[in-house]
């Protein structure tokens, strides 16, 4: 989708208080630069979350009650996602998103940012990305969430979690992955074709990098073409694992299948991360993850 010129009546500002990252003090900032370099003027509101998942609902409140709106998420991959998530509730295809990074994590800004975010606002030029959305369970009530960079099962996103609690440098992540390896175990599931298969890792990624070195693919474009990378790791010896999880933080993986949809039904019990976030999912629930292709208008 072309992108588009924008100016906002209202710029809502939500951001975690207790955020290990500095999240106040940067919000903050941002309102004030904002207030001297955009040439109308907005209303700009600064909104701290509460609790867990309170950002979704400030900005699902926001979304659906203030036109020409901007919701700017102070935060991490995790406090992003329920930004997104409480836009998308909204059912307001006009609300626009946008992320600076604090806390603890944020590949998604990292990876796609374009330009300081205060520019890129200033400019109003917004574009549209992909998300996709799991589902878990089947039916009209089944449960359903949004992600804007990954979904993961198993080995890779737990490890790339680690990473980023760890020491910075290259050498000493490639430490944390040995120190993560050792507490997986494989998991398996049946796939759409009937058949039961073991897995080390699945990863569905909107982006290419997770955890600063950890390279997921190659492909160009990622967050516009209606589709997503899966990463997978069959089950494989420890030490092929190993290998190739070393190989993710050095060289990257190399060009990975992408689809529009992928789908499948857990056996045991499964724990599994959305942008980070970690979630479960029961034994014999079936599990979708589809692209959401243009869902998302943002900028920077």
């Amino acid at each position: 989708m072309s992108d588009t010129t924008r100016t906002f009546a209202a710029i809502v500002i939500i951001y975690n208080p207790n955020s290990t990252g500095n999240a106040p003090k940067l919000a903050e900032q941002l309102r004030d630069e904002l207030r001297g370099l955009l040439p109308y003027r907005p209303d700009i509101e600064l909104q701290p979350t509460g609790h867990a998942g309170h950002a979704v609902m400030l900005a699902r409140d926001a979304a659906a009650n203030l036109h020409d709106v901007l919701i700017v998420s102070v935060s991490g991959d995790g406090g992003y996602n329920e930004v997104v998530n409480g836009v998308m509730q909204s059912g307001n295809p006009n609300a626009v998103c946008a992320v600076m990074a604090a806390g603890n994590a944020n590949d998604h800004r990292r990876t796609t940012g374009t330009m300081p975010l205060a520019e890129a606002i200033a400019l109003g030029r917004t574009r549209h990305i992909d998300l996709m959305r799991i589902h878990t369970g089947q039916g009209p009530d089944a449960p359903g969430e949004y992600a804007h960079s990954y979904v993961g099962f198993g080995l890779t996103p737990v490890m790339a979690i680690d990473l980023e609690k760890g020491s910075k440098g290259a050498l000493k992540e490639m430490f944390s992955v040995v120190r993560t390896f050792s507490k997986f175990q494989p998991f398996e599931i049946r796939q759409s074709d009937g058949k039961h298969r073991k897995f080390d890792s699945i990863v569905f990624a909107n982006i290419a990098e997770m955890a600063k070195y950890a390279t997921l693919s190659e492909a160009d474009d990622k967050l516009s073409d209606g589709k997503f990378e899966v990463v997978i790791f069959p089950h494989m010896p420890k030490w092929r694992v190993l290998l190739k999880a070393l190989r993710a933080t050095t060289q990257g993986l190399g060009e990975q299948p992408s689809v529009s949809s992928y789908e499948f039904t857990t056996l045991k019990p499964l724990p599994y991360q959305v942008d980070g976030e970690v979630k479960s999912v029961d034994a014999g629930t079936f599990v979708k993850v589809e692209s959401a292709p243009a869902a998302l208008p943002t900028l920077g």
